[in-house]
């Protein structure tokens, strides 16, 4: 895992070929059961409940969760608008019990959301412990600033089955302090311990005005790590936050861009053909085109039906969008209300103006069989004949 200790430097195009020769060679080690393992894991967790879901279908049961543990964050993401340092995060005693109801109604996946969920690093070891046991898949979005060795350790051995490293860039950029070199370090170590612990990592980038020209770099870093991508192209905010200070300057797509976001998608897409493994669809790839525009039609998001998110006092939300809505969604302890009529209306009006890489991937890997397979697929195989 060893790497020249020259960090990125000089232009775009000659950074990323400043990377050691061992690393451009390097492929994984991992041995068929590492893969295997992935795929028992991914079919209880992703396959199982989804097949009950819709054996079941007049009943509510979510097969991906989002839980918010915390609202607080350690860096200033001008894009980032669910963020708040003066609300104090989710009770564990709340945690749990979410986790309870969420085995209650059959779902499997547990997904942390923030803020940082590393604010409060023994909170998450804690939690990844005990939806572990209960045998969920846990997923740990984080930007990895806040990682250390010790902490991949603990959470390797507490059962973590996924971690999505947010990055935005190689180098610095205002408004975006998510960027390769400064976690470089914690980024090497956590992909050498895979094999150890058995969890995927892979990369999460947000397109934004301000860094198109870093996100093949960042896509080719991955790829010579033997790790997948997942992308995003930047949003404003559907609903009102009085804590959010960027609206003007978050980095939202401007029209003087549209052309090169038109030429990196392309790019992505023949990557996906390649087979580099990304979490996209070349669906989602495709549809960021007219989102940038305004010209998206309403699509069938299932937000509220086969995914939903948990705030921090264990209320219930459709999607991360909304999650300041007033809407009483239903909690943990008295179950959900989400009335499929009232959602339904709702998104006819939301949908053209979101495009949420959760939530389209689920519309899509859930339109067929074979695409659910595919899902399944890629969290267990990805890396061993690169399933795009």
């Amino acid at each position: 895992m060893a790497t020249h200790p020259e960090s990125f430097h000089s232009t775009p195009g000659a950074r990323f070929n400043r990377i050691d020769k061992r690393v451009r060679s390097r492929e994984k080690t991992h041995k068929n059961r590492y893969y295997v393992n992935n795929f028992a894991r991914a079919y209880r967790s992703w396959l199982v409940p989804y097949i009950k879901s819709r054996l079941q279908s007049e009943s509510f049961r979510p097969v991906l969760s989002f839980l918010y543990t915390d609202l607080r964050c350690n860096v200033d993401c001008h894009y980032c608008y669910i963020q708040d340092k003066t609300i104090l995060g989710m009770d564990m005693q709340v945690a749990k019990d979410a986790v309870d109801w969420l085995h209650s109604v059959g779902c499997r996946v547990l997904a942390y959301m923030g803020g940082e969920p590393l604010v409060r690093k023994s909170f998450i070891i804690e939690l990844t412990r005990y939806a572990a046991e209960k045998g969920f898949f846990v997923y740990l979005p984080t930007n990895g600033i806040l990682m250390d060795k010790e902490f991949i350790d603990e959470i390797g051995r507490a059962g973590v089955s996924t971690i999505n490293l947010a990055v935005d860039a190689v180098e610095q950029h205002e408004g975006l302090p998510k960027y390769f070199n400064r976690i470089k370090s914690q980024f090497e170590y956590l992909v050498q311990q895979e094999h150890q612990y058995g969890y995927i990592t892979f990369l999460n980038i947000n397109i934004t005005d301000n860094n198109i020209d870093e996100v093949r770099e960042l896509t080719e870093i991955a790829h010579e790590y033997g790790i997948a991508t997942d992308y995003h192209i930047n949003e404003p905010p559907l609903i009102k936050y009085d804590s959010y200070e960027h609206e003007e300057d978050g980095g939202w797509i401007s029209e003087k861009r549209f052309q090169q976001v038109d030429e990196i998608v392309d790019w992505l897409m023949d990557k996906n053909r390649d087979g580099y493994p990304m979490v996209n669809s070349l669906e989602h790839l495709r549809a960021m085109k007219s989102f940038i525009r305004h010209e998206q039609h309403p699509w069938p998001c299932r937000a509220g039906e086969l995914s939903m998110i948990i705030r921090l006092d264990g209320s219930f939300a459709p999607c991360f969008e909304l999650y300041n809505e007033n809407e009483d969604w239903g909690n943990i302890y008295d179950g959900p209300k989400f009335d499929r009529i009232k959602l339904a209306a709702r998104k006819r009006i939301c949908s053209p103006h979101c495009l949420s890489t959760c939530n389209f991937q689920v519309t899509h890997y859930t339109s067929s069989g074979l695409h659910w397979l595919q899902w399944i697929a890629k969290h267990a195989y990805a890396n061993m004949f690169g399933v795009s």
